[in-house]
């Protein structure tokens, strides 16, 4: 009662933000610039891959362990800090993990064994799942209702920016310099931004403390398993990542091979076709206000799949349109899958919401692996092919979307 009392005095003299008001601008900012943190940390391995594997002696598929490493243990950190965030707060949570996402990185550049490197990138994945386990959470606490869908479509789209960012930021620096000299200058960009972060984001005026017992929390959250109307949407989170994953991350191998020829410094900017996923992400947040979310969802993944068969066309050109429609297709597909997430869940919607980034970082790090052994022995066209298989649980998810709606007429 303490609790709600003390809000319902803050509420008198601070109204939460909407997508109009200076503070709801300085969220995304200050989260953007945690995004850029965060998500370069986690992709700035994808174009340098063969680099690893040339100055490790590793395969192509051992090499993309290094983005795998960091997911699995990003699926342990976010179960953790969701459930911490619920009871200290987002702010700290965020403070906290995103200052030691710095520090293993800070480490990477001196080590000489691979194991290692997969150790630091074990280390660094733990604390990476802050971010995202705490930031949709203190986006809900801090904004309007009517602007939350906007919110969550923006930081999402971040999210692309930063692994964007690190991409290119690393794999042009390691192309002209060195490794070691790539992941100290990321460094130094990061310890900027922290600041930038630290000193813009907004205080939290509307957090409450969860009272509920570790024990009740963890059936709320999974009983979200069992919901027929989030099954699809979790499965979808695993397919899209599985796809879109494994097609970054063996693009460098595929592009340094006949007929590209390509150097890493070149593959690396084959990254900014994640700035057509960033406009799409935020353009798919403001249609869904006036269009269905499963619509939007439907169209996000057929221009997904065009764009990686198209991918298979020996013409440049061709390869780079279809990596635009690639981030297009998963950014519009997933920014609007989130917000179905959350908007299906009748209870424990950070649970919900948590259980679905899990579904989305299990497919990145299956996607950073398995489809390593798809490339290394059938080839480019296989890996291209996963994306088929989005198209059944989008179909079930379409459908569940209009029984709802028929419902709710009815």
């Amino acid at each position: 009662m303490k609790n709600l009392g003390a809000i319902a005095s803050i509420t008198h003299s601070h109204e939460k933000y909407t997508f109009r008001d200076a503070g709801f601008k300085k969220i995304i900012i200050a989260l953007t610039a945690a995004s850029i943190i965060n998500f370069a940390n986690l992709y700035f391995v994808q174009p340098i891959t063969p680099l690893l594997a040339r100055t490790y002696s590793v395969s192509s598929a051992t090499a993309g362990l290094s983005i795998s490493a960091a997911v699995i243990s990003m699926v342990i950190g976010l179960l953790f800090f969701s459930f911490l965030s619920d009871r200290v707060g987002r702010i700290p949570i965020m403070h906290i993990t995103l200052l030691c996402t710095l520090l293993p990185l800070a480490v990477m550049p001196l080590v000489h064994s691979f194991e290692l490197f997969l150790v630091l990138r074990f280390i660094q994945g733990i604390f990476m799942a802050g971010l995202p386990a705490a930031a949709i959470a203190y986006i809900s606490d801090e904004v309007d209702s009517k602007s939350v869908g906007l919110g969550i479509t923006m930081y999402i789209a971040a999210n692309a920016i930063g692994g964007t960012i690190g991409r290119i930021f690393v794999g042009t620096i390691a192309d002209v310099t060195s490794l070691q000299t790539s992941l100290f200058a990321l460094l130094a960009l990061e310890a900027v931004l922290f600041v930038i972060y630290f000193l813009i984001l907004p205080k939290s005026y509307f957090f409450a403390p969860s009272e509920r017992s570790m024990k009740n929390d963890l059936a709320g959250m999974f009983s979200h398993v069992g919901n027929t109307m989030l099954i699809p949407a979790f499965l979808m989170g695993i397919l899209l990542q599985f796809s879109f994953t494994g097609v970054w991350t063996f693009l460098p191998f595929y592009l340094e091979k006949e007929p590209f020829h390509l150097s890493v410094s070149n593959i690396s900017f084959t990254y900014l076709a994640y700035f057509a996923g960033t406009t799409g992400a935020m353009v798919a947040g403001r249609i869904s206000i006036h269009v269905k979310k499963t619509t939007i969802v439907s169209v996000g993944i057929i221009i997904l799949i065009c764009g990686t068969l198209m991918t298979n066309i020996q013409s440049l050109g061709m390869v780079i349109v279809g990596l635009c429609l690639v981030c297009l297709g998963f950014f519009v597909s997933h920014s609007i899958m989130a917000a179905i997430v959350n908007e299906r869940a009748t209870h424990h919607k950070a649970g919900a919401s948590s259980l679905y980034l899990v579904c989305y970082y299990i497919g990145v790090a299956t996607g950073g692996t398995l489809v390593g052994h798809i490339w290394e022995s059938v080839g480019w066209l296989a890996v291209t092919a996963i994306s088929l298989l989005v198209i059944p649980f989008a179909v079930i998810t379409v459908r569940q979307g209009g029984r709802k709606l028929g419902k709710r007429v009815g």
